[in-house]
């Protein structure tokens, strides 16, 4: 495991690179696949540790998954009743996203089951989840302060519910949605600003019935899901850091290959764009219901912008190092309606905040985003990851303009979403070595 990166200054990033799969789209088509009826073929699918986590709980519940092998999968569905209870507690390890959403699949089996994970996992808020759940008849019981471990007893049936989110949040509209495939009646969730819709995509891939309206996604428990071939394309979120690096270090230009470009995921490009970056996409296409395109980007000067608040939802994960980018651009860069990033592995607000400013950079934490005042020549020095991959990565992306080393600490969970990233990134140009 590495714990430790040493990124030292200077570029550019220059070359062709595929990075791995979408984890949002991964940890689904295990989900779904293994609930369907018949055979799942996958193709491209992320062999990081959350995904991997996802994979092992479906496994302890008696589905049969040959590989991953080079990102292929095949699931053995067993049906949507077909599940078996596992013989001890399920281990979700870091992933948040496959404890919100084991919740609402497995809310309405007739077994009981105990979701935990890691330390920094138990800590992260579950009420949100398991609030909607409860409403639905679920059996569902979080410890104080609504963390893991969740008990989920077993129910004989759901009742479908209309709930809207108080906050967007497409983990906890999933939840919601895999929790109506068994429940009596309609479940329909409106959200009050787009999230990703890979859940809905992926339903429909797998046969089962999604009505849209709107900003309201409705399912019932009537349907089943029948075994299909998912390709899952590269993960944008794991891309944005070589778009960033390549936006922000002169004489670079990259192209990424076969990256999701699902229209509830690309607020990346859009505020890299309205920041003033040249990027450019080719090659569209679709892949699996999904769209994809290759992402070509080149060096441009940066400015800072006051990010729009329509395009925060669809940016959330990519923040860590759109704050870089803001470090590296021109006059100031205001972020709003993000206390999101609050909740996520680390206080991703506070943590970046602390980085930059190690740094010589002036980012201002409010409760809900941050301020930064770019364009200012930064240092180098020791940063604390806090163990919260996205925050390791941004931070090696910003080595390339610092004027002296940056070491990461706390470096190891990197792997659960994006292994091989110093490899990829060495590759590109980036002066990274890890210990």
């Amino acid at each position: 495991m590495t714990h430790t990166f040493h990124a030292l200054p200077g570029g550019p990033l220059t070359g062709t690179l595929r990075v791995p799969g979408d984890k949002s789209i991964s940890h689904r088509s295990i989900m779904l696949g293994a609930i369907a009826d018949g055979v799942t073929q996958v193709t491209g699918f992320l062999e990081g540790e959350d995904a991997l986590a996802t994979m092992n709980a479906f496994r302890s519940m008696g589905v049969v998954m040959e590989g991953p092998d080079q990102g292929r999968v095949t699931i053995h569905g067993v049906g949507k009743h077909g599940l078996k209870a596992p013989q001890k507690n399920i281990d979700c390890g870091n992933s948040g996203t496959t404890m919100r959403l084991l919740s609402g699949l497995l809310a309405g089996q007739n077994f009981a089951v105990t979701l935990t994970g890691d330390d920094s996992l138990r800590r992260r808020p579950m009420a949100r989840v398991t609030q909607p759940l409860a409403a639905m008849g679920a059996q569902i019981h979080a410890q104080e302060g609504g963390l893991p471990p969740l008990h989920i007893g077993a129910t004989q049936s759901l009742q479908g519910i209309d709930y809207t989110l108080p906050v967007a949040s497409a983990q906890v509209k999933s939840a919601v949605l895999l929790a109506g495939l068994y429940a009596m009646g309609k479940t329909a969730v409106t959200e009050p600003e787009p999230t990703r819709d890979h859940t809905e995509r992926m339903l429909a891939a797998f046969g089962y019935p999604v009505h849209r309206a709107g900003a309201t996604a409705t399912v019932t428990g009537e349907g089943r899901l029948t075994g299909t071939a998912i390709e899952v394309p590269a993960d944008i979120s794991s891309a944005a850091f070589f778009m960033v690096g390549a936006s922000i270090c002169p004489g670079s230009d990259i192209t990424l290959t076969a990256v999701g470009v699902n229209p509830t995921r690309t607020g990346i490009i859009h505020i890299l764009t309205l920041m003033g970056a040249d990027i450019t996409l080719q090659n569209a296409r679709l892949a699996g219901g999904e769209p994809v395109a290759d992402i070509h980007v080149r060096y441009a000067p940066l400015h800072g912008i006051a990010v729009p608040e329509e395009l925060v939802a669809l940016a959330i994960d990519e923040f860590p190092v759109l704050f870089v980018a803001a470090a590296n651009a021109r006059g100031q860069t205001r972020v709003s309606g993000a206390a999101e990033l609050r909740v996520k592995e680390s206080d991703r607000i506070q943590v970046m905040a602390d980085g930059l400013s190690l740094l010589g950079v002036r980012a201002t934490p409010t409760a809900d985003g941050m301020i930064i005042e770019g364009a200012r020549a930064y240092g180098g020095g020791t940063i604390n990851s806090h163990g919260d991959h996205r925050i390791a990565m941004s931070f090696a992306m910003a080595a390339l303009c610092a004027t002296g080393p940056i070491t990461i600490l706390d470096c190891a969970n990197v792997a659960t979403s994006f292994p091989g990233f110093d490899d990829l990134a060495r590759q590109a140009g980036l002066r990274i070595s890890a210990s």
